[in-house]
C-alpha cells in the first residue's frame, strides 16, 4: 500500500444527470430504509416471541442480520456518491469494503446451505428434528458459517492488499467489486485472479450442490407422503427458502461464474443493484408472506404497541 502512487479511487457509479441522480437516490434510500426496518422487524419478532425460539427462526433472524450487514457495506457509500460532489474512496477504504462485502457474501452462501439442511431434517426426520437441530447446534452452525467465511477469505484478502495501484484510479462501478479493482492494478494480478476464481467456484458451486442434494432428498421424501394435502403442507415450508435461493444464485452466477471476456462492467452494475439493493428487501417480505407464525407474531407485537400507546 505504501508503494502505491495514487491514494484514492473514483467510483463512477451511475453516469446520469443531476435530476436523475436525485430520483435514483430517493428510490434507493427508501428501499434501504425499508430493508433495515423489515429485517430488524424479523429479528425483533424472533427474539421477542417464545414460540419462534426454534432453529428455523434463529437461522432466519441471523439471515436478516446478515442482510443488514450486506447492505450497510455498500449502500450508504452509493447513496452518498449519488448526491455528493466527491465520489472518491481511499485505497484502504476500498479494499476494506471489498473484504467485508466478500465476507457477507460468502457467509450468505453457507447460511443458505444450513437453512436447506434444516428443512431437510424437518421433513425427512420430523420425529428426530428436536434432537438433531437443537438450539445449541444451530448456534454452532451459524458461528461456523462466519468462521469458515473469514478463514477462507484470508488468502485472497492478503493477495488483494498487496496489489499496487499507479493509475488510472477510476472504477466503473458503485462499490469496490473485485474485478473492477483488479483491472486498475499496475502489478501482476494473475495469482490474485486465480485465487479469487477458484474460491468463487468452490464456494458458489459447492454450496449450490449441497442445497441441491438437500432438496433432492426433500422432494423424494415429499413424494412418499400419501396425501396431497400433506405433500403441499410439507413443500410449503420450503418455498420461501427456494425462492430466495433462486434469486440469490441466479444473480451471483451471472456475475461471478460466467465468462468475463469482453463483458462490460455496466451489465454487472445493473445486476449488482438487484442483489445488493433489491434482494435484501425482498427476502424478509418473501419469508413473512409465506409464514403464518411470523405474521401472527407481527400482529401480536403491533397490538401490544397500540395497547401501550
Amino acid at each position: 500500500m505504501n508503494q502505491s502512487s495514487i491514494s484514492e479511487f473514483i467510483l463512477i457509479g451511475f453516469s446520469l444527470s443531476e435530476d436523475k441522480r436525485i430520483y435514483l437516490f430517493t428510490f434507493f434510500f427508501l428501499i434501504y430504509i425499508l430493508t433495515l426496518i423489515a429485517n430488524m422487524l424479523i429479528i425483533i419478532l424472533v427474539y421477542s416471541s417464545n414460540h419462534l425460539h426454534n432453529p428455523m427462526y434463529l437461522l432466519l433472524s441471523n439471515f436478516s442480520f446478515l442482510e443488514i450487514c450486506y447492505t450497510a457495506v455498500t449502500v450508504p457509500k452509493m447513496l452518498s456518491d449519488l448526491i455528493g460532489q466527491s465520489q472518491s474512496i481511499s485505497i484502504a477504504g476500498c479494499i476494506t469494503q471489498y473484504h467485508f462485502f466478500s465476507l457477507c457474501a460468502a457467509t450468505e452462501h453457507f447460511l443458505l446451505v444450513i437453512m436447506a439442511y434444516d428443512r431437510y431434517v424437518a421433513i425427512c426426520y420430523p420425529l428426530h428434528y428436536g434432537g438433531i437441530m437443537s438450539t445449541k447446534f444451530c448456534m454452532q452452525l451459524i458461528a461456523a458459517c462466519w468462521s469458515i467465511s473469514a478463514l477462507s477469505l484470508t488468502i485472497p484478502a492478503v493477495s488483494v492488499a498487496k496489489l499496487r495501484f499507479c493509475g488510472p484510479n477510476v472504477i466503473d462501478h458503485f462499490f469496490c467489486e473485485f474485478n473492477p479493482v483488479l483491472k486498475l492494478s499496475c502489478t501482476d494480478t494473475y495469482i490474485a485472479q486465480f485465487i479469487f476464481n477458484c474460491l468463487s467456484w468452490i464456494i458458489i458451486l459447492g454450496c449450490l450442490i449441497c442445497i441441491a442434494i438437500s432438496y433432492s432428498k426433500i422432494i423424494s421424501a415429499i413424494i412418499k407422503i400419501p396425501s396431497s394435502h400433506g405433500k403441499m403442507k410439507a413443500f410449503s415450508t420450503c418455498t420461501s427458502h427456494l425462492t430466495v435461493v433462486g434469486i440469490f444464485y441466479g444473480t451471483v452466477i451471472f456475475i461471478y461464474l460466467r465468462p468475463t471476456v469482453n463483458v462490460p462492467f455496466h451489465q454487472n452494475k445493473v445486476v449488482s443493484v438487484f442483489y445488493i439493493v433489491v434482494t435484501p428487501v425482498l427476502n424478509p417480505i418473501i419469508y413473512s408472506f409465506k409464514n403464518e407464525l411470523l405474521r401472527k407474531a407481527a400482529s401480536n407485537l403491533f397490538d401490544r404497541i397500540l395497547m401501550r400507546s
